[in-house]
Order: structure tokens, then sequence, then C-alpha cells
């Protein structure tokens, strides 16, 4: 939840009809705890058949995909881009409420440095060609560069309300979700001078991800609970969507947005309706809803595309969302409690990384098992945190979404 608080706008309560997924899932390895309260709700989902992940017609410069039917292709252990190599691994974490960046070392799990940026860091964000991490000082107007391979903050840059930074599948373009300006601002991805202004029909823009072929975008809006599909060459907004209030919910509050791996779906965390929207990436249209945790928030994709992780920061847990199935195969709580908020997976897929919002922390998780690796104290506010480097041959922004 971004801390500017609840805009009062209703949400429009739409009427879904309920079924479960037929079939069952095979419970992978690392999926070792049964999870617990419903599996799936809402609309039936209906696979679709045939086709491939990957359209032959892509945005223009974007780099033609690993694989035609897995968008996530690129991200296997061992696949580090040339211009990652050599680069120390480190946790970077910003401390929303202190002002500062922490760095861990993931191999000790101990703290490396802190060290002091703008006002209200929010995302550690890495750079389209792998280069840069961006600090996102959204009240101090600004991001604060780091060179990975120092860990060194560098000059900040002048840069109006980034709550959120992404990137264009060409490179082409940086994206700062101006959340208190309800725009999208569109900027030279390495000067981040303003290319274009779009003001968006919605309040508290803050997650995305793109479509397999680069064209379009979704976005989330978490104040009015809407969605957003943006033309990502056209620079405008095609479609809103409304999400719906569901029964004995409050009304929706959508935050992290992850693609499936063979394109055909959007997962959307919404951490008023304690789970994950499911939304038809070809008709921009809900599909269905699976309920994993109060005050689900992060996304992330297993380094085998097979699960989806989300983080639920209102409960201190985390649930495996197998893709085959859309059914939860695993669900572990932190011990002790916590708020389980952004993060990233190890480079060698082993590790989940995440900040602990109201508790000060970074949790490092294991994934085969959900055991709880380390609890390491950093600053007030952890938010998100990245991992880097990763494999991947270009990032898509937020605290590193990889292609």
């Amino acid at each position: 939840m971004n801390r500017r608080g609840r805009l009062g706008s209703a949400a429009l309560v739409l009427t879904l009809a309920c079924s479960g997924c037929s079939g069952s899932a095979a419970v992978p390895k690392s999926a070792t705890s049964n999870p617990t309260g419903p599996a799936h709700t809402a609309l039936p989902i209906r696979p679709q058949v045939g086709g491939s992940a990957v359209p032959t017609a892509l945005l223009p410069g974007m780099p033609a995909p690993l694989s035609p039917t897995d968008v996530w292709a690129a991200d296997r252990p061992g696949l580090l881009a040339p211009a990652v190599r050599g680069i120390p691994e480190r946790i970077y974490v910003p401390n929303s409420k202190s002002d500062t960046v922490t760095e861990i070392d993931p191999r000790t799990f101990k703290v490396l440095r802190t060290f002091r940026v703008g006002h209200e860091p929010q995302h550690v964000v890495p750079s389209y060609d792998l280069r840069t991490l961006w600090v996102n000082n959204d009240l101090g107007n600004s991001l604060t560069p780091i060179d990975p391979r120092t860990g060194l903050p560098g000059r900040p840059i002048a840069v109006r309300d980034p709550y959120n930074l992404y990137f264009t599948p060409d490179g082409k373009h940086a994206v700062v979700m101006a959340s208190a300006d309800r725009q999208l601002v569109f900027l030279d991805p390495h000067t981040m001078a303003v290319q274009k202004t779009l003001p968006v029909p919605c309040a508290g823009v803050n997650h995305a991800d793109f479509a397999a072929d680069g064209k379009t975008f979704v976005v989330s809006c978490e104040f009015s609970g809407q969605l957003l599909l943006v033309d990502t060459a056209g620079e405008r907004v095609l479609r809103v969507l409304r999400l719906p209030t569901r029964p004995g919910k409050m009304p929706p509050m959508p935050q992290d947005v992850k693609l499936s791996p063979d394109g055909q779906l959007y997962y959307i965390a919404d951490m008023m309706s304690d789970g994950v929207w499911l939304l038809s990436a070809r008709q921009f249209t809900l599909r269905g809803f699976v309920s994993t945790g109060k005050g689900a928030h992060g996304l992330y994709v297993t380094r085998d595309s097979r699960q989806l992780i989300i983080t639920n920061r209102d409960e201190g847990s985390i649930s495996l969302l197998d893709f085959a199935t859309h059914r939860l195969v695993a669900k572990w709580r932190i011990p002790g409690g916590g708020s389980p908020d952004m993060g990233g997976v190890s480079p060698d897929g082993t590790v989940l990384w995440v900040s602990g919002r109201y508790h000060g922390v970074v949790y490092a998780i294991q994934l085969a098992t959900g055991k709880l690796l380390a609890r390491i104290k950093v600053g007030n506010g952890p938010h998100g945190l990245a991992v880097f480097p990763q494999p991947g041959r270009y990032s898509l922004g937020h605290t590193g979404i990889f292609r």
C-alpha cells in the first residue's frame, strides 16, 4: 500500500459466478506445505488452446524471446547477461521511513553498508541495460543511481513523484508511476529527461507488467481499484477496468502485476481482496480470482516458470500458486509473524528475499521448504528491495522484472 492513504471513491460491485477449477495439481518438490483457505473462487477459468506465448509481431526494437511458450525463459539459473558478469550479488533495501538504502551480502546475511538517499525511497529498480540501479525517492522527487559494481550511490537526478519505475521492452523509454500526480511519465532511460506526460483516469498508479509482444502493458491503480491497459508505442490509455468488490471485503486495492509464462493471463495482487485476480491478456477481462492470504501484495515467478510466489503482507505468509492449474500448492507463515512486502528471487532460485515492511527487517526464505533462513535488521519501513544481479537479458523495471 502506498503511503498516501486510501481515496474515498467507491468501487463498482459486480456479481461473479462461483466455480472451482477442474482437475488436481501435482505438488512440485518445492511445495511441501499445504495451503489453507479456499483455493479458487469467482469466474471459471477456461484454458486457451493453441497458439504460443509470444506472437510473431513484436514491439519494434524488442529483443526476440528465447522461447515461444515461456516469457520467463531467460530467467533460468546461470543465464546472466554479459553486462552483469562479475558483479557481486547483493540485496539492496530502500528504507522508506529512514531515507536510506541498506546493502546485504546474501552469502553471509550481513549488512555491508547503509547510506542516505532522497526522501522516502520506495523501490530499487535495475535499469533496462542492467548497468545502474535506480532508487525511487518518491517524496524527494529524485532518482539516486547506484553503481552495482561498487555498491556506491551517485548524484541524484531530479524526477517528480517517482513512486515506481519501469522500462519499455524496446529500451527506448523509462516510465515513472507518478502516483500522487495521477500520471505516467515517459522519460529518456539514461538521462531521465521527460519525453511525455500522460494523465491517467485513476488514482494511485503503482505497478505494471508488459504483454508477451511488448505492445501493451497493464497498470494497477491502488486507490481507485482500477486497471489500465496502455499502448506502449502510442503512449496512451486504451482501456480502463474497475475491479469488483468481493463479498465481505473492502473495496479492491490492486498492487503487483505479473504475466503468466504462456503470456495469456496477468495475475493482479489485491491486498484488500486478499488474493490475486486473473486477467485475460488478450481480452482485458477478468477470468477468475484465487484467495491467497490477507494483504496479497508482491508477485514473483520461480526460476522454472512453474509457480507464482505471492507475499501476503497483512498475515505474514507466503503462498505458492501453480501456473498450470491456478491452484495454491503451498503456504508458509513467517515464524513469530511478519509483514512480507516486496523483493525477489536469488539468482540460483533457492531463496526468496523480501522486505518486512512493518518490522524493519529483511527475510530470507528457502523456497524448497519455506524455512526462514535469516531475519536481518535494516532501517524503518523497508519496501521494494532488489536482488541483483539476476538472470535475464534486460530489465522491465520495478524490483527486477527480467526477460
